[in-house]
């Protein structure tokens, strides 16, 4: 039977959302559901596919909803989560990193040949040729993709020249089959003004489109360019390089991306519906409690989480260790909170912070309506 935690019990229950055992990551299924529609419609008017990133959320759940919002797929940053998807019967996965060892390339081979249409990148010609072996082995053929580095260094073919090179060393063999390019810059996404992320990324597209000429010349012309993030989606409409977007955050949002002006002369079209909801478990000090959420409740990657909570105005959350958070009181706060007492915050940054746990309690205003588990969490 699948585990669902201590709040299994409160499924339903009207008025349980603030009776939940903490600390607890939320999903406010209004606000998902409209950040799914707002991705669905913007996607449709530009003429793009969607293949949202599960990297963000590592929850089948969740993909299945893309996916029945139209999405084409899923991309997949790890073996676990692409395991995960393609055994929860998710179509499209794309692994977006690439894979590479003999263990990690059988994996994927054997998790290719039961799933639906599974794409895998690569951006090195002897990965190709393990990739490519295993495949012959497996009596199958991959599809690949030429993963390109558009200025940040992660992974990525050094130059397009080196990309058509790969490309033609796919195309060439017999037990792979060239689909396409990735080109992705991660960096670029959380660069708070639009005008000043607009011109880097700019210059960076250049390099995907010499690279997209360069193929089109040699005969490759791809079928997919895939790319772009939750901040670039609306300039990765403007340049109408990519065929489709890897919006990942979109469906959740964070403390970081709530700082980014997504759309240059429009408020965001995305909603925070990702909280964590913690308990008061000391209030003796004079202007502060301790909430039950630390180091290990969210990610330490960005800023500090946010005191959503509107019981507590002007309340600011600090680390207090481990498994402690100090929430700060506003000046003038007379009265103190009692124990016990939940509090809902922002997660700062939202994909390593799912990652901390194993579900998400789905809410509809303060009733639990359902618990999902975060299925493709962890690193192996």
């Amino acid at each position: 039977m699948t585990d669902l935690g201590p709040n299994k019990e409160l499924v339903g229950i009207p008025g349980s959302r603030d009776a939940l055992a903490t600390p607890a990551l939320i999903l406010d299924l209004n606000a998902f559901d409209r950040n799914l529609d707002a991705l669905t419609m913007f996607c449709g008017q530009a003429g793009l596919r969607m293949r949202p990133h599960a990297k963000s959320h590592k929850c089948s759940e969740i993909a299945k909803r893309q996916i029945a919002a139209g999405a084409v797929g899923v991309c997949c940053a790890t073996l676990k989560e692409a395991e995960v998807m393609i055994g929860a019967g998710v179509p499209g996965v794309l692994v977006t990193s690439p894979i590479v060892g003999a263990r990690r390339v059988n994996s994927i081979a054997s998790l290719a040949k039961t799933g639906e249409r599974v794409m895998l990148v690569t951006d090195n010609p002897i990965n190709h040729l393990e990739l490519a072996e295993t495949a012959r082995r497996e009596g199958m053929v991959l599809d690949l993709l030429v993963d390109l580095d558009v200025g940040m260094h992660r992974t990525g073919t050094a130059s397009p020249q080196a990309a058509v090179a790969l490309a033609q060393q796919i195309a060439d063999h017999p037990h792979t089959r060239f689909r396409g390019i990735q080109a992705y810059s991660g960096r670029v996404q959380h660069i708070e003004s639009y005008d000043e992320r607009q011109n880097i990324y700019n210059r960076q597209m250049n390099i995907l489109r010499d690279a997209l000429a360069q193929l089109s010349r040699a005969g490759l012309k791809p079928d997919i360019v895939t790319g772009g993030g939750t901040g670039t989606h609306d300039i990765d409409r403007d340049l109408g390089l990519f065929t489709e977007l890897q919006t990942g955050s979109y469906a959740l949002m964070d403390v970081e991306y709530n700082l980014v002006t997504l759309r240059k002369d429009a408020p965001s079209p995305f909603e925070t519906s990702l909280f964590m909801q913690c308990s008061i478990v000391s209030n003796n000090a004079a202007g502060m409690v301790t909430l039950n959420g630390g180091f290990k409740c969210f990610a330490t990657d960005g800023p500090l989480p946010k005191i959503q909570d509107k019981t507590f105005p002007g309340a600011a959350y600090d680390w207090f260790g481990d498994e402690h958070g100090k929430m700060s009181l506003a000046l003038g706060t007379n009265e103190t909170p009692a124990l016990g007492s939940p509090v809902t915050l922002v997660t700062p940054h939202c994909d390593p912070t799912v990652n901390l746990h194993d579900h998400l309690h789905c809410v509809r205003g303060n009733k639990l309506t359902a618990i999902w588990r975060i299925d493709a969490r962890g690193v192996l």
